[in-house]
């Protein structure tokens, strides 16, 4: 009986453990890992302003594929875990801050997406522009869409509307995929433009 036990234990651990981040990647489709999957979180702010749709245009175009989104009211654990669990907010920019943070993004609905594509993570990045929007380059969604100033948050205690969270490397980027979607949630399919894109 206790081999028979060891021998189903030695099977489920040698199972691959199916996660959001990397299902229907293989070595033969995706050999480099060049092509990466992203968490955006389009936040209260872009929702209630209604520009999401103007917003996610912009990494239609840039040949980025959809393949997961939901909208959803995450509760305080969920956040925490995503803000201090993943990317340690709290020991890189203090409690204040992500108290405030928190505050915000529980303030109404978002929308995560999944973004698919060559190099997404820092793609995305890039498009998104710098955390505060009156730093962030003319021509990057934060340059185009906002103007508020760390010292104009702060000044009111609030937290910086800057319309989009994005992934901050590929490491971060599995961890966030995998934490808000589920494997099935994730839609493998082709687009028209991936001869052009890939």
């Amino acid at each position: 009986m206790a081999d028979k036990k060891d021998a189903k234990k030695t099977t489920k651990s040698e199972k691959p453990e199916l996660k959001a981040s990397t299902i229907g990647f293989t070595k033969e489709n995706n050999p480099n890992n060049l092509i990466q999957r992203t968490l955006i979180v389009f936040k209260p702010d872009a929702v209630q302003r209604g520009i999401v749709g103007e917003i996610l245009s912009r990494f239609e175009r840039v040949g980025l594929k959809i393949v997961g989104a939901k909208m959803v009211s995450p509760d305080k654990d969920h956040y925490y875990q995503h803000y201090e669990g993943i990317s340690k907010m709290i020991s890189r920019r203090g409690q204040k801050t992500f108290d405030i943070t928190l505050k915000f993004m529980t303030s109404g609905p978002v929308i995560a997406m999944v973004l698919e594509g060559v190099e997404a993570v820092p793609l995305v990045r890039k498009m998104v522009g710098s955390t505060e929007p009156m730093a962030a380059d003319m021509g990057t969604i934060r340059g185009d869409y906002a103007h508020v100033t760390f010292g104009y948050a702060d000044a009111h205690d609030e937290a910086v509307p800057n319309l989009i969270h994005a992934s901050g490397n590929p490491e971060e980027a599995d961890a966030e995929v995998s934490y808000w979607f589920k494997p099935e949630e994730i839609q493998l399919y082709h687009t028209l433009s991936e001869k052009f894109t890939r």
